[in-house]
C-alpha cells in the first residue's frame, strides 16, 4: 500500500490518518506544535478546564461512523451528553427564548410563549424549508467531492432543487421574506457565523444548519470537546499511525505534475506516494507550494477571489461558586440591539465590535473543574482578522486586548450576569494568538467564509490539481466546523483508496 505523509494533526488530518491506516496505508503525521487537535482543544488552567475551540458537537453521526469504521464504537471511548436546553437566546429588549434539544415541539412552544403564535408558525415554516434544503444539499454539496458547478447541472432535478435552495438569495434576504420577527431573524443570522460569514452575503442554504442542529441535536463530550481530539489521536496510534510533533513542514515536494513528499523545516526530506495537507489552503498553495507552480494556478485564483472567515476574541473565565446566583445554561447568547453594526465592523471597517454578540459556554460538567461549585466559562465574540501589515486590525496590542476584555465583561454584567465578584482566572485569546498557535492566517476560525453564492466553489478542493496531493480540514471542501471537517477526512481517505484500487486494477 501507499506511504502517506499528512501535514498537520488537526481533527481533519488525524481522522484521515486513522481511516487510511485502517485501509492498510503507511501513515505519518507531521505537526508543527507540541500537541495534537488543532483548534479543537480542552485546556486546563489551574482548577478549570476550558474548551478553547469548538464548544459543542453537532451531527455526531459523522464521528460515530469514524470510530465504528476504524475499530470500535464512539461510546467505547467518549461519553456524549445531550445539551438540553440547547441554547438560551437573550435580547437587548429584555426578552429571551430557550430552544429545546431534539424537540421542535418544545421549541415552538417556547417561541410562542416569548414572541407569540405567529412567530412560532413562522419558525416552523422556516424549519420545514431548512429540512428540504438539507435533504437536497447533503449529498451533492457536503458528502461528495465538489469539483465544479457543471456536475450539478447534470442532475435531473436541477431546476426544482434550485428553487428550493434559492442560491440567488442571501440568508438575511430569504429569512426576511419568511418572518417579520427581528428576534427570529437574529437567531438565523447567527447561523451564518457558524461558517465565519456575513448573513447579508452568505447563501440562504445555510438555513439548513438550523435544521441539522434541531434534528440531530447539540452534544457535549464529558471532560470537554477536546476529548474528541484525544480519542481520534489514540485511535490513530492504535492503528499504527506515526506522529512527529514540533516538526514544521517547509515545502511540499513535487515534480511539477505530482506531489512526491515533503521537506521539513530542519531540511530533512521525506518521500511519500501521497501527501495530505491539513493546513490552511492559502498556506498550502502560496507557501508550501511555489506560487509560480502552473498546475495549481486555478486553485490560487479561486482562493484569491474568496473572502476569509471572521475571527474570534475569546475570554476564558474561571469563576468561584455563587450559591445565590442561578447557573447559566450550557450555551447563552447575548444579542446586541444592532446586529448589523457587528458585521459592518468585522467585514467592512475591520475593527473590533463596540457592542458584540456575546456567546457564553458554561458547561455543567463536573469533569471540567477540580472542585464542586466552580465554573469554567468560554466567552467568544466575533472579531476582525488579525493583521500586522496595516490592512486590518493588529491584535498584538496587549493593552487594547485587556481593555476590550474588560468592556466585554461590562456588557455581560449589564445584562444581569455577575462575573467580577466571582472571577478567579481570566485568560485572553486573540485572533493573533490563534494564528500563532494553530497556523490559522489572521486567526480566521473557518478558513474561508461562505460569503456569496459561489463561495463553496472557491473553497479548496479535496483533490488538488497537483496529483497525489489532497486537502483536508476547515479551509477545504466542505468547510469548517467539526462535522464538516470529519466529512472532509472521509472524502479524502475514500478518494485516495479509490485511486489506489484503480491503479491496482490497471497493473
Amino acid at each position: 500500500m501507499s506511504t502517506v505523509v499528512i501535514i498537520g494533526a488537526g481533527i481533519g488530518g488525524m481522522s484521515a490518518a486513522a481511516r487510511l491506516a485502517k485501509a492498510g496505508h503507511n501513515v505519518s503525521v507531521y505537526e508543527s506544535s507540541d500537541t495534537v487537535g488543532g483548534k479543537c482543544r480542552t485546556e486546563w488552567i489551574g482548577r478549570y478546564a476550558f474548551d478553547t475551540g469548538p464548544s459543542l458537537l453537532t451531527l455526531p453521526a459523522v464521528y460515530r461512523d469514524f470510530f465504528l469504521k476504524t475499530g470500535a464504537p464512539i461510546e467505547s471511548v467518549l461519553e456524549l451528553v445531550p445539551v438540553n436546553p440547547s441554547f438560551d437566546y437573550r435580547f437587548s429588549d429584555g426578552s429571551n427564548v430557550t430552544f429545546a434539544n431534539l424537540s421542535r415541539f418544545q421549541t415552538l412552544a417556547a417561541i410562542s410563549k416569548s414572541f407569540g403564535e405567529q412567530a412560532s408558525t413562522q419558525w416552523n415554516t422556516l424549519m420545514l424549508r431548512a429540512e428540504k434544503m438539507w435533504d437536497l444539499s447533503r449529498e451533492p454539496f457536503i458528502e461528495s467531492e465538489l469539483r465544479s458547478p457543471v456536475s450539478l447541472l447534470k442532475r435531473t432535478s436541477f431546476l426544482k432543487d434550485l428553487l428550493t435552495i434559492a442560491p440567488w438569495k442571501s440568508l438575511r434576504a430569504f429569512v426576511k421574506e419568511e418572518t417579520t420577527n427581528q428576534h427570529l431573524q437574529y437567531i438565523i443570522d447567527r447561523y451564518a457565523t457558524y461558517s465565519g460569514s456575513d448573513p447579508r452575503k452568505a447563501p440562504a442554504v445555510l438555513l439548513s444548519i438550523a435544521f441539522v442542529e434541531e434534528a440531530f441535536g447539540a452534544w457535549h463530550i464529558k471532560g470537554g470537546i477536546g476529548q474528541l481530539s484525544q480519542a481520534i489521536y489514540q485511535r490513530a496510534l492504535d492503528l499504527g499511525v506515526t506522529f512527529v510533533l514540533n516538526t514544521p513542514v517547509k515545502e511540499i515536494r513535487n515534480d511539477g505534475r505530482k506531489a512526491t513528499g515533503v521537506i521539513l523545516e530542519n531540511g530533512e526530506t521525506i518521500s511519500a506516494d501521497v501527501v495530505v495537507a491539513n493546513a490552511d489552503a492559502s498556506d498550502i498553495y502560496n507557501h508550501l507550494l511555489s506560487p509560480s507552480l502552473k498546475r495549481t494556478k486555478s486553485e490560487r485564483v479561486s482562493l484569491s477571489k474568496s473572502e476569509s472567515s471572521l475571527a474570534g476574541f475569546t475570554l476564558l473565565l474561571g469563576l468561584k461558586p455563587a450559591p445565590q446566583q442561578p447557573r447559566l445554561q450550557h450555551h447563552t447568547i447575548l444579542f446586541p440591539e444592532n446586529y448589523d453594526a457587528e458585521f459592518d465592523s468585522i467585514f467592512t471597517q475591520q475593527v473590533p465590535v463596540e457592542n458584540p454578540t456575546i456567546y457564553i459556554c458554561a458547561p455543567q460538567d463536573a469533569a471540567m473543574v477540580k472542585e464542586s461549585g466552580y465554573e469554567s466559562w468560554s466567552v467568544l465574540v466575533n472579531a476582525p482578522r488579525h493583521s500586522d501589515s496595516g490592512q486590518g486590525w493588529n491584535w498584538a496590542d496587549e493593552s487594547f486586548s485587556r481593555t476590550y476584555a474588560a468592556k466585554i465583561i461590562d456588557h455581560i454584567e449589564a445584562r444581569g450576569i455577575s462575573v467580577r465578584d466571582r472571577l478567579e482566572v481570566l485568560e485572553i485569546r486573540t485572533p493573533a494568538d490563534l494564528e500563532k498557535s494553530v497556523g490559522a492566517p489572521g486567526g480566521s476560525i473557518y478558513g474561508t467564509s461562505s460569503n456569496g453564492a459561489r463561495a463553496a466553489f472557491l473553497r479548496a478542493k479535496n483533490r488538488s490539481p497537483l496529483e497525489n496531493l489532497y486537502c483536508v480540514g476547515g479551509s477545504a471542501h466542505p468547510g469548517g466546523g467539526l462535522p464538516l471537517v470529519g466529512i472532509s477526512a472521509e472524502i479524502v481517505s475514500n478518494a485516495i483508496c479509490e485511486k489506489q484500487n484503480v491503479q491496482r486494477g490497471k497493473s
